[in-house]
């Protein structure tokens, strides 16, 4: 690895000056780093294909949009925590230095993690197309009235939802708004679709996990406006009779690890945990 980028969070104070401290430890060992805001698409993606790395400095969300600005070339991506969460990153602000310096040996493996295309057909034409890592969602607008969305899988009638909403995640994205709306936990390895309601009313009200390599559609029934959400940052209006498909992306999100393999679940199980219920990342000891 010769080209790092490092991308902050415009709006988190540490983030900035830790990307100029990183950038300053990594020259100093014969590497160039490139700077930007996480925020400026334009110029992260006039860049990155010339990066062997990107390392985010802020939360799920920033590696969110790193991850789908970055699957198109391929480039690993390394998450350090600034923020709430950080089911996705890596390092924590402190103690990054000597991580890295593993990281320079080669003391590390490389994730890959599903990702989705949704497309967005308007009169039976693609309007717009996107990546996500976490989930594609079709849901009410401002209004708090519920949309009918009938869903179809490679073709074939799945159900027809009274709802707030519906859910189209990856297995990354089961531990986001899926789990909150009920959804399974499933490992990242996995490559299924989850579809999942978010507060059905008198209709199909249980997630429902989809094959390897399925298709979703949804259609859109509304005298209001609907909005489709692409990984909880990108809005789009949807109308009456839209449609939104949905798919395994061609692209994977790849991600830098230095953990051992099992880590998704310690990671779980310490987000989970509520404050103060035996906060210790130790394993129970064995019975004499």
């Amino acid at each position: 690895m010769k080209q790092i980028g490092i991308l902050h969070h415009p709006k988190l104070p540490r983030s900035q000056p830790l990307a100029q401290e990183m950038a300053a430890w990594l020259a100093g060992r014969g590497l160039s780093a490139w700077q930007a805001s996480s925020w400026d698409e334009a110029a992260v993606q006039a860049e990155i294909e010339n990066l062997d790395l990107v390392i985010t400095l802020g939360g799920d969300g920033t590696i969110l949009r790193a991850a789908r600005m970055g699957a198109c070339c391929g480039v690993p991506i390394l998450g350090l925590n600034l923020g709430r969460l950080g089911f996705l990153a890596e390092l924590q602000p402190e103690g990054w230095q000597p991580q890295l310096e593993r990281l320079l040996a080669g003391d590390y493996w490389v994730e890959g993690r599903m990702m989705l295309h949704a497309q967005f057909l308007q009169g039976g034409e693609c309007r717009r197309a996107f990546e996500a890592l976490n989930d594609v969602v079709v849901s009410r607008g401002s209004l708090a009235r519920m949309v009918r969305l009938t869903a179809y899988v490679d073709g074939g009638y799945l159900a027809t939802y009274a709802a707030d909403g519906l859910i189209v995640s990856t297995a990354t994205g089961s531990t986001a708004y899926a789990l909150a709306a009920g959804g399974p936990i499933l490992p990242p390895e996995l490559h299924n679709i989850l579809v999942i309601p978010i507060a059905p009313h008198l209709s199909l009200d249980r997630a429902v996990v989809l094959a390897e390599g399925s298709t979703v559609s949804v259609e859109v029934s509304t005298d209001h406006t609907a909005m489709l959400t692409i990984d909880g940052q990108f809005e789009v209006e949807l109308q009456d009779r839209d449609t939104v498909i949905v798919q395994a992306s061609p692209y994977q999100a790849r991600f830098i690890r230095m953990q051992e393999p099992t880590y998704f679940y310690r990671t779980l199980m310490a987000r989970l945990r509520p404050a103060g219920h035996g906060d210790t990342h130790e394993p129970p000891k064995e019975r004499a």
